[in-house]
């Protein structure tokens, strides 16, 4: 039996899968595809937090050698710099999704994550001890964790009963890669519709977005296509051997939980949305890097299930943000003297110094906040990626995402008393260093300097110290496990189920 079998080899379960073998899970990744290769995608890259999570498993120059970045967002029609954002990262990557999961992979591998392909998934039923997921070729593969990671029409979604819950589509959009014989000059245009766009592609073929005239979920045909480009620019261009077609909604829907027992959901598995804004890898990959520590601490024994309720508990309502942002987003996609009227009025808004702020930290994802209690105005939030520097001048990381790279818990020493990890000091990774700072958040702007922090897995600050322990023996048995002696205990009755 293994530990977590991860449905799906998109870039959620990829790195989901990463992220399981750091914490020392026995993985194995099911995908009904024989090949990693990537026919169309509407994925093409993602925001500066996702950027963060990679540069903190010390992989985000991968990324960042083979796509282009732009240091904007644009909100309805105002374009918002990101260059005053507290990252080391104030740009998006613009990068295919196939190139995302092409390096993904090669991360998955490195951590030797096992991909079972021409492996479709049929039903998934839950057991006392584990989950039973059932193979189209009649095959059972047995794990006591499941993570459905297999996108918006998810199979294990379905099988283990969780609703989706939102807005249906009011409209619906075309997407493919063919081949053109028509001239392609003056082929983009903003309607009451929405967009409509033919754009060159390097490798000789032609995508095109059309934005049809009536929502339909149907499976779209090169008819469709055809008949949608003659109804807007009066001729359909000759468009001929697609290599990709397909049809997305801006339907917006979110699993109403995340986890059912033995079975979780993560990436597009758990939220649908329009592809507007550039959300939804990015989105999946902070789902994978929250649950992955998570769940590998409770099969290793060392914590209880409990841990597992704190993923919905954060994941959905920063979820729910990001789809707010695609609705309000995809009002702007079309051509509407109403919404012409509420782009020019919030234009003026966001013109004002500093008013796009917040919304910046939306959409970058930088701005995400857990609730952890109340205290320190860090707390919940990512920690700043700060210059670091040993107390005696000796060797040691240069900055605090360098401390995360294996994944461990992190408790940071920046002055004030010696703290001790006690029984957890096996598990944590215990770091005195100094720090000049500065301790800058998205949209609150600068906050106390802290004299200790615990930083979780994920990156996000568990505990504030300041010129006392207090609370931090707390912190560490929800973040990172049990102490040691009971851990061990736990560990035994995990393999004995």
């Amino acid at each position: 039996m293994h530990d977590v079998a991860v449905v799906g080899c998109g870039p959620t379960g990829l790195m989901l899968a990463a992220e399981l073998r750091l914490a020392g899970a026995d993985v194995v990744v099911l995908e009904r595809r024989s090949t990693q290769d990537l026919v169309g995608s509407r994925g093409g890259g993602f925001h500066a937090r996702t950027i963060e999570l990679l540069d903190q498993r010390g992989i985000a120059d991968r990324f960042l050698a083979e796509g282009t970045t732009v240091p904007a967002v644009t909100f309805g029609g105002t374009r918002l710099p990101l260059g005053g954002l507290p990252t080391r990262h104030p740009y998006t990557l613009a990068l295919p999704q196939g190139r995302i999961e092409r390096l993904l992979l090669a991360r998955a591998e490195e951590l030797a994550a096992p991909v079972r392909r021409d492996a479709e998934v049929e039903d998934v039923a839950q057991q006392d001890e584990g989950a039973r997921v059932l193979l189209g070729s009649g095959e059972a593969v047995r794990a006591r964790y499941v993570v459905g990671a297999d996108g918006g029409r998810s199979t294990v979604r379905r099988a283990a009963g969780i609703d989706l819950v939102g807005p249906d589509a009011t409209r619906s959009t075309l997407i493919a890669d063919v081949r053109v014989d028509g001239d392609l000059e003056r082929t983009g245009r903003v309607d009451e519709r929405g967009t409509h766009g033919l754009f060159r592609m390097d490798d000789g073929t032609v995508r095109v977005v059309l934005t049809e005239a009536a929502p339909s979920t149907a499976e779209p045909t090169l008819e469709d296509l055809r008949r949608g480009l003659a109804d807007v620019f009066g001729t359909d261009f000759g468009v001929r051997d697609p290599s990709w077609l397909s049809r997305f909604t801006d339907a917006t829907r979110q699993a109403a939980s995340y986890r059912v027992g033995r079975v979780l959901l993560a990436g597009d598995a758990a939220h649908v949305h329009s592809p507007t804004g550039g959300q939804g890898i990015g989105l999946g990959i902070q789902d994978a890097v929250n649950l992955g520590w998570k769940l590998g601490q409770v099969v290793r024994g060392v914590a209880g299930e409990e841990l597992l309720d704190s993923y919905h508990a954060e994941r959905h309502p920063a979820g729910a943000r990001a789809l707010g942002y695609t609705m309000a987003q995809s009002l702007f996609q079309r051509s509407d003297p109403r919404q012409e009227a509420l782009r020019d009025l919030l234009d003026a808004v966001l013109a004002v110094d500093g008013a796009g702020t917040p919304v910046a930290g939306l959409v970058t994802g930088l701005d995400v906040t857990y609730d952890l209690g109340e205290g320190h105005p860090l707390r919940g939030r990512r920690m700043p990626d700060l210059d670091l520097s040993a107390p005696d001048g000796g060797a040691g990381a240069r900055r605090v995402f360098e401390l995360l790279h294996r994944a461990r818990p992190v408790l940071l020493e920046l002055g004030g008393p010696a703290l001790d990890a006690g029984p957890w000091s096996g598990r944590v990774r215990h770091v005195r260093a100094t720090s000049d700072g500065p301790w800058v958040l998205p949209v609150l702007g600068a906050v106390e300097a802290p004299t200790a922090v615990l930083v979780r897995p994920d990156g996000h600050v568990a505990w504030v110290g300041q010129d006392s322990a207090d609370g931090l023996a707390e912190a560490l048995t929800a973040w990172a496990g049990r102490p040691a002696d009971r851990a061990r205990r736990g560990a035994r009755g995990a393999r004995g189920a």
